[in-house]
């Protein structure tokens, strides 16, 4: 049965042996077919696609229409310029903090033999084990005025926050008072 309604293979158009390839393509078809599929093949075929450019797609409908290429000689010396600043940053370096891996491995040892001796407990039915203490990083830095323990950049909005609002409190415990 053919894709097309109302026509049907015949004899002729359904055997491979009369197939003839196109002349452009390859591709193997009917006497009838191919003499359709010819022309609009050699048409295809025949035309030369231009190279696809995203950067001009990128800039039309923008106030830079056109775009100068720099010579080579500029962009090496721009190249050796970001060098020069990358190995000028990096030979100021500055203090590097000091590695505390061996604390995180010591608490992740802990947590881990804490964690067996509740699921220990756990299946024998006894009570549970009283939890590890907290362990302190010693890279956080406390509070004043709450006694939390946060990073650097977070300590440093916290601090200030949290000394407002312990003003506030004190200036409302007054108020109160009185």
């Amino acid at each position: 049965m053919s894709q097309i309604p109302g026509k049907e293979l015949t004899g002729t158009t359904a055997g491979r042996q009369d197939l003839a390839p196109c002349t452009t393509c390859g591709r193997r078809f009917a006497q009838d077919v191919l003499l359709r599929h010819d022309p609009i093949c050699k048409k295809v075929f025949n035309k030369k696609r231009k190279p696809f450019s995203s950067l001009k797609q990128r800039l039309r409908g923008t106030e830079i229409t056109t775009v100068k290429k720099q010579s080579p000689q500029k962009v090496q010396l721009k190249l050796k310029h970001v060098i020069c600043v990358f190995i000028f940053f990096r030979l100021q370096k500055q203090p590097e903090k000091k590695s505390n891996w061996k604390q995180h491995h010591e608490d992740f040892i802990n947590a881990i033999q804490s964690a067996k001796k509740v699921t220990k407990a756990l299946k024998e039915g006894r009570p549970l084990p009283p939890p590890p203490p907290p362990s302190i990083n010693p890279d956080y830095i406390q509070c004043p005025h709450c006694s939390r323990r946060f990073n650097e950049a977070a300590a440093q909005r916290h601090i200030k926050f949290c000394e407002e609002q312990a003003a506030h409190r004190a200036f409302a415990a007054k108020t109160t008072r009185q």
